[in-house]
């Protein structure tokens, strides 16, 4: 059995079409070795049985915030310490809502307040409600509380529209869950990972530097060493705290930068991770004072910083597995993959940059895993979620990175 075996999951189930999924996701779960309980809203019994989920679940669906048979009459506080994850799928806008305002009117919410295991949401619903003001503002503040949000996806609704606001699919949603709690994976490895901005000084008071806030990185090092690696976090100037378990190395430029990869890979390295936004270029001279305003313009001449994650996948020895992050606005499959291919990386991760509700200083992201075999999607869910699931992967590689061979590559790890 998977790392899912004996864990307490509560499923809460609310009104929504695409309550069907859940039959799956139950399956996945149980399969895996969890325990499922399921708690139904009013409204999700118009559209399924409690005596479907209780015969896939194995256990009575609760749906009274009053349990008489429980002990002391407080079913929802029973539940709530049982659990090791709570999800509520799908999650409606009137949900979501509830969630974000602190609501306890029924057993589903009253669980979400009282329970101290980790929340995870997965979103359902019309394209219109999904972009609205309110429930953008309502999914903000649950990120904010450090809530798990799985998905939405794109595609054709039930309504006929087409656009974002369809439940993830089973496979996503138990993948989701399971990549949340640590593996053992990592034991033993060795792991580097790159986050954050660097700093390119121009004069002892200003710079050129980008957006990134190193919240992808910090969350794939947190996520590396919960899984038993040995990792090392090299990062630029960020306002973040150290993850447990991670030798953190501060530096401001992209030449200190590499010099700390070349630094900490003196010894062999199982797993390398670039997630940092290093600045492309630098002045050629920074100057030594303050440059005063002169003139309506100024010219500066720039040169190119090092490609960092070009060399690490090209040192040797070489990394195991070396994956890339990379931040597009657009042609993002195509962009990524030339990059993939020019850097000669096992993996580069995509995201478009773009997009106001992921990327940077956000709490979410959706991402593409390119590798050899393809493009495939992973649906918008918290970064903390997302670098488990991209590490969770990166184990996988691991386990057979002796049959890993880059196209073209010479000499790798030989």
């Amino acid at each position: 059995m998977g790392h899912l075996q004996n864990r307490n999951i509560i499923i809460g189930v609310t009104g929504g079409i695409a309550a069907y999924k859940i039959a799956e996701t139950i399956r996945l779960l149980r399969r895996a070795g969890a325990s499922v309980r399921v708690i139904m809203s009013r409204g999700a019994q118009a559209f399924m049985t409690p005596l479907t989920l209780q015969s896939l679940s194995g256990h009575p669906v609760h749906t009274d915030l009053l349990d008489e048979t429980a002990e002391m009459g407080m079913g929802h506080i029973e539940l709530a310490r049982w659990a090791d994850a709570y999800l509520i799928a799908p999650a409606t806008a009137d949900t979501l809502a509830r969630l974000a305002m602190g609501r306890a009117d029924d057993l589903l919410t009253t669980t979400a307040l009282a329970t101290p295991a980790p929340l995870f949401v997965a979103p359902a619903m019309n394209q219109q409600m999904w972009a609205s003001q309110a429930t953008t503002a309502n999914m903000k503040l649950l990120l904010d509380r450090g809530v798990h949000v799985i998905g939405p996806e794109s595609g054709e609704q039930a309504c006929g529209d087409i656009g974002a606001g369809r439940l993830s699919e089973p496979s996503d949603i138990y993948a989701a869950i399971d990549a949340f709690f640590p593996t053992g994976k990592l034991a033993g490895k060795k792991v580097i990972i790159t986050a954050g901005p660097t700093l390119e000084p121009i004069d002892p008071v200003r710079f050129i530097s980008n957006h990134s806030s190193g919240k992808m990185g910090f969350a794939l090092a947190q996520a590396a060493a919960e899984a038993g690696a040995d990792t090392v976090l090299i990062c630029g100037p960020v306002t973040l705290e150290t993850p447990a378990g991670v030798t953190r190395i501060d530096i401001r430029t992209a030449a200190e930068m590499l010099d700390a990869c070349r630094l900490y890979s003196a010894t062999p390295v199982d797993l390398f991770i670039g997630s940092a936004a290093v600045a492309d270029y630098r002045p050629q001279t920074a100057a030594e004072q303050k440059i005063k305003k002169g003139g309506a313009s100024i010219t500066m001449e720039l040169v190119r910083n090092p490609d960092i994650i070009g060399e690490m996948a090209q040192m040797n020895p070489r990394p195991a597995v070396v994956v890339g992050f990379a931040a597009e606005t657009e042609d993002l499959v195509d962009h990524a993959q030339a990059k993939r291919l020019a850097k000669q990386l096992d993996v580069i991760v995509a995201n478009d940059v773009s997009r106001v509700d992921i990327g940077f200083n956000s709490d979410a992201n959706a991402v593409t895993w390119i590798d050899e075999s393809g493009a495939e999607t992973i649906a918008m869910t918290t970064k903390n979620n997302l670098a488990k699931i991209v590490i969770e992967r990166c184990a996988g590689l691991l386990g057979s990175s002796a049959d890993l061979e880059f196209s073209g590559r010479e000499g790798a790890g030989s």
